[in-house]
């Protein structure tokens, strides 16, 4: 007990986010290290190298036409898209995490497909009588698919890790990710082509499961940058076309040439359609006065896509295909709705994205239906030779049937699962140490810790106006003001204060130019003083400026909200303080009566 609760504490260490050495050293020491796997063991395939010529003339191979690469590189160019874009976009969700959420998904994929390259290639594209690995335009697209697992984890943690914590998370998650992908295809003979098992069950509860083992009691200190902007969300809706429109070419993209391909983008294309009515009804249905939530809209209408991928090549029927994006629809917008808040209040998960709604959940749905289609499969239905060609009855497997393909199914779901979660934990657990300079409670979900962020635009005032000059990056330097005050009824009142914050002074007077005000003669006084640094105050009555109410005779008057001369850093010019001023109406108060 007392080495645990030694571990606990010394995890619970304050944060650094500085990663000025990790994350260089990391990406650096792990490129070096493919360079130098790459140079032992990745050669191109027969199909990609020179030799091609000569090796189209020993098979008879009639033209360059027959190459993979003409059959593969389209399916290739829109899973790649999918990778770098669908998937980066659809994580801009946050309203102060979007560089983290583009760039770290591109830091993570970039690194991840060459480790996938060498990791898939140990396991498939061993060529034994030479000890070499050798790559085409297929091991491109499956190596996009296994960092597609390691970036649906991601999803879960989003905005609550480091930099280096995420080439952790996908060094390892591309090694399981190799090891259950052999065990369910290759020793459990499983059939996943558009990888609801292999991708999606195995990413989601692997990054479920790192997110339990890395609950932050605290988050709620960074609830303010939780949620979205109109922006944010509009740029992740981007994502989600991306996604959406490029899925059929994902679970399409490695099935066999003819057949089974086009079978399998014409059930996917049938299962999103499905989707999207299904998750605009029911969000609709559930949300008060009926109006759509565009976290619904982002994620559950991809829903039908993952859940259809095991089953894409079978013969599932455009109906069938047409209820299993109806049923995921339904089923991911309530998760959206009820699951996820259960999850983080009594299962202490905390998944930023909803992974377990888009991925994990409709990748067991898509587990087990294509366990059921496997098992309903027939001759009568497939033919003798369409039944070996779908499910690979060869080899060892020729005398397999139906049912028991069925079976083998259901086992490689179970496998996905088992690796996911036991390798999240493992992993988690890793992720723990106070070594990767993750953020702190409050700094979560922040670009701040890790990027440098341009400064924001400055408001254009509602009194003065300003030069149209370059911003000075010292934020000690006076910057220039236009000294034309707008046209406006209070124009004329402002003008002296203006020059008073150019020149300084302790008090000034003007004559109330305002017509809307019963006494013409009354005068406006700004006043400075130490406790005040800008109060106004006429002759019968008092204004803040900064602040609240400042005069027991005062009602109405009401905090700033309006950013006037606020200098780069916080200044105000010559005073060293941000100085404000309120729009026209605000100096107008109501005089208690009896005043």
């Amino acid at each position: 007990m007392g080495a645990v609760q030694s571990f606990r504490e010394m995890c619970d260490r304050p944060k650094n986010t500085n990663v000025r050495l990790s994350l260089p050293a990391v990406c650096i020491v792990w490129q070096t290290a493919m360079i130098i796997l790459f140079g032992v063991f990745i050669r191109y395939n027969e199909e990609s190298d020179t030799h091609w010529v000569e090796y189209k003339k020993e098979n008879n191979i009639p033209s360059d036409i027959e190459n993979d690469f003409y059959f593969r590189y389209p399916s290739f160019q829109d899973v790649h898209v999918m990778i770098f874009v669908g998937f980066g976009f659809l994580m801009t969700f946050l309203k102060r995490y979007s560089f983290g959420a583009v760039g770290f998904n591109f830091l993570i994929a970039a690194f991840g497909l060459q480790w996938a390259l060498l990791m898939q290639g140990w396991f498939h594209s061993l060529d034994y009588t030479d000890g070499k690995i050798k790559i085409g335009v297929e091991n491109l697209i499956n190596a996009d698919f296994c960092v597609a697992g390691c970036l649906i984890a991601y999803g879960a943690v989003l905005g609550k890790v480091s930099p280096v914590q995420l080439m952790v998370l996908t060094l390892f998650g591309i090694t399981l990710f190799a090891v259950e992908e052999y065990i369910i295809l290759d020793l459990i003979h499983a059939r996943d082509a558009g990888g609801s098992m292999v991708i999606h069950t195995f990413g989601g509860y692997y990054g479920l499961s790192i997110s339990w083992m890395l609950y932050r009691p605290n988050l709620d200190q960074s609830s303010r940058l939780q949620g979205s902007v109109y922006h944010s969300d509009l740029f992740a809706m981007i994502g989600t076309l991306f996604l959406w429109m490029f899925w059929p070419s994902f679970n399409s993209a490695i099935t066999d040439h003819g057949d089974g391909q086009h079978r399998a983008a014409i059930n996917t294309y049938l299962a999103l359609a499905s989707t999207v009515l299904t998750t605009v009804a029911v969000s609709s249905l559930f949300q008060k006065h009926g109006k759509l939530d565009m976290v619904h809209i982002q994620n559950s209408t991809l829903a039908g896509g993952v859940a259809v991928g095991t089953a894409a090549e079978f013969m599932l029927m455009p109906y069938g295909s047409l209820i299993v994006g109806f049923c995921c629809g339904i089923l991911s917008t309530l998760g959206y709705i009820y699951l996820t808040p259960f999850m983080e209040k009594y299962m202490k998960i905390q998944d930023t994205c909803g992974i377990h709604n888009l991925h994990a959940m409709p990748g067991v749905i898509g587990g087990i239906v294509g366990a059921i289609t496997a098992a309903a499969a027939s001759e009568s239905v497939y033919g003798a030779e369409g039944l070996i060609n779908t499910f690979d009855f060869e080899g060892e497997f020729k005398n397999m049937v139906p049912t028991k393909q069925g079976g083998h199914q259901a086992a490689g779901l179970c496998v996905a699962i088992c690796f996911g979660i036991g390798g999240g934990i493992l992993v988690g657990f890793i992720l723990r140490l106070p070594i990767w300079g993750d953020p702190a409670d409050d700094n979560c979900f922040d670009d701040e810790p890790y990027w440098e962020l341009p400064e924001d635009e400055e408001s254009i005032p509602p009194v003065l106006q300003y030069n149209n000059h370059a911003i000075n990056k010292d934020v000690g330097e006076e910057q220039q003001i236009n000294h034309d005050p707008i046209h406006s009824p209070l124009a004329p009142s402002y003008a002296p204060l203006h020059q008073h914050l150019k020149g300084g002074g302790d008090a000034i007077q003007a004559r109330d130019m305002n017509p809307r005000r019963r006494d013409k003669n009354r005068a406006f006084t700004p006043s400075f003083t130490e406790k005040d640094p800008f109060l106004a105050t006429s002759n019968s009555g008092c204004y803040g400026l900064l602040g609240s109410m400042v005069d027991s005779r005062c009602e109405g008057t009401k905090p700033l909200s309006h950013p006037a001369m606020v200098a780069r850093g916080g200044r105000m010019y010559g005073e060293g303080r941000a100085a404000v001023v309120p729009d026209e109406m605000s100096l107008l108060r109501r005089p208690r009566s009896g005043d």
